[in-house]
């Protein structure tokens, strides 16, 4: 078997130091164009690959941006992490995409490893069902980014408190749920079925709050049969109005927790025999691609997936005091369509 090459055998093919090669491998030095050049030709012919660990113990880190989420097939994980390639393009890094599948165990194992191979920015994405150990056990590996010179970002999720050492880019998801039933209550509705998500996640326990809000705010009580939890799926949306209608729950209107939630109530709708309007007003959140496509057109909440993603990385790049814990809070809003009717 032939042996891996070393950083000493690039060295030696190039004619000069293994102090220049690690110079011109990190790229924070300054190199003679000359020099540059016969190391990477040297790199080239030998397909010499870096050693992380090396380079973790010499403290630099390793251009990477590690982006860790639930899926890669989601619509509002897949623009998301659109942002985030786009940006990590643009600032010299390399993209490095996990997923986790809602394992929050898992989650920690990949941000702890990213410490250990000194990734320039680690980004979590999306809601998570947060506990003491899982905040006490984040802020242990936050904290080692931290000192290692890299950044965690907490990308669609709200902040873990002021002293945790992490950024927080979110948008306003409670206030894009109080907008969303707002709209439906400002059309007559009172009768609002919401299709929420599992209970103790962060992103649809706020959903469910802004839900309950507006309800406040317009005096209307709330009436725990109207409200049902499942998974994201169209066809847990579909089995939520199946159930509501078997059990003869009335509602007007239907505000679901996303899109795909949306589709299958709608779906199940039209099964009943009632129609989306004219019968039942339904708003879904996310403003997903095919939510135009739907019949009738989906409205819905709008998300700045992609500037999230961005802004991720542009405030994980920075270096300064302070830089690692800000809070940005994004806009959202409601993207007009044909699935709402005014009962007034």
């Amino acid at each position: 078997m032939n042996k891996r090459p070393t950083i000493r055998d690039v060295a030696a093919m190039a004619g000069v130091s293994v102090a220049t090669v690690s110079r011109v491998l990190s790229g924070d030095y300054p190199v003679a164009n000359a020099t540059r050049t016969k190391v990477q030709r040297a790199v080239r012919e030998l397909d010499y690959v870096v050693n992380a660990h090396a380079r973790a113990l010499s403290g630099s880190t390793s251009n990477v941006v590690a982006l860790v989420m639930y899926d890669v097939v989601t619509p509002f994980f897949a623009f998301i992490a659109s942002g985030v390639e786009y940006q990590a393009t643009e600032s010299d890094r390399l993209c490095l995409v996990c997923t986790t599948h809602g394992d929050p165990d898992r989650e920690l194992e990949i941000v702890k490893l990213m410490r250990e191979q000194h990734a320039d920015a680690v980004i979590l994405v999306g809601g998570v069902n947060m506990t003491d150990d899982y905040r006490e056990r984040m802020y242990r590996y936050a904290k080692g980014l931290e000192d290692a010179g890299s950044r965690l970002v907490l990308c669609g999720r709200p902040s873990l408190g002021p002293d945790f050492p992490a950024i927080t880019v979110e948008y306003d998801n409670a206030g894009g749920a109080f907008s969303a039933t707002s709209h439906l209550l400002s059309s007559g509705h009172r009768r609002i079925a919401m299709l929420g998500g599992p209970i103790g996640n962060t992103t649809f326990d706020a959903r469910l709050d802004g839900y309950r809000r507006a309800l406040e705010a317009f005096r209307v009580p709330v009436d725990p049969a109207l409200i049902s939890h499942g998974d994201m799926s169209q066809e847990t949306g579909f089995r939520q109005i199946q159930r509501l209608l078997a059990d003869g729950v009335e509602f007007t209107a239907i505000f679901a927790a996303n899109d795909f939630v949306a589709a299958g109530a709608m779906r199940a709708l039209r099964a009943a025999g009632k129609r989306v309007p004219d019968d039942v007003s339904v708003i879904g959140y996310d403003d997903t691609p095919f939510a135009p496509e739907l019949t009738p057109a989906l409205t819905s909440v709008h998300l700045p997936h992609e500037e999230l993603g961005r802004t991720a990385v542009k405030l994980a790049l920075q270096r300064g005091e302070g830089s690692a814990r800000q809070h940005v809070m994004l806009g959202t809003h409601i993207a007009m369509r044909d699935s709402v009717r005014p009962l007034i």
